[in-house]
């Protein structure tokens, strides 16, 4: 992977540490003493810096990723317009790019992610494929739920049901 820089955020709903490079938000995380380690196992030591150190376009793509994830947490932004530099296997880059097609304050299944993919027997590869998205919220992930319940999320359920309530219904 190319440098990495890095700030956190503090948002009305948490902390979050994002990662950019050159090309776009690379990374995503919520700041509970492990974020340190979830960073460098995604972007590597030798990559990183703080967002101060960074180049002049990775500095930009924080600045607006900051900016809209605060608007998102108090309710002035339902989409999220900023670069992207995702990291992933074909499959996972396509269950992502549906993620983003999920509107704000809706939710569908694995099991219709599977199928807006082409892939209708493919649920629990979309549910592995979300767990890996390395920018929830902004790729948001937790608007997908199993058939049966919440399903799973990289943050914790716990943080799934809080987005999910903040988003209420369209």
């Amino acid at each position: 992977m190319t440098s990495c820089a890095y700030v956190k955020v503090q948002t009305s709903f948490a902390e979050l540490l994002v990662a950019a490079t050159a090309k776009g938000v690379c990374f995503l995380t919520w700041c509970d003493g492990g974020e340190r380690e979830r960073l460098v196992a995604h972007c590597g030591t030798s990559d990183l810096s703080l967002a101060a150190e960074g180049s002049e376009l990775a500095k930009q793509h924080l600045a607006l990723a900051a900016a809209q994830l605060c608007a998102y947490g108090v309710g002035e932004r339902k989409v999220f317009e900023l670069a992207l530099d995702l990291r992933g296997t074909a499959f996972q880059r396509a269950a992502w790019t549906v993620l983003q097609g999920i509107p704000f304050g809706e939710t569908i299944t694995y099991g219709e992610q599977a199928k807006r993919m082409g892939k209708p027997r493919a649920s629990r590869a979309v549910g592995s494929a979300n767990g890996r998205n390395p920018v929830p919220i902004v790729v948001p992930c937790h608007r997908v739920v199993a058939s049966s319940g919440l399903g799973g999320f990289s943050g914790g359920l716990d943080r799934k049901v809080a987005l999910l309530a903040m988003e209420g219904p369209a």
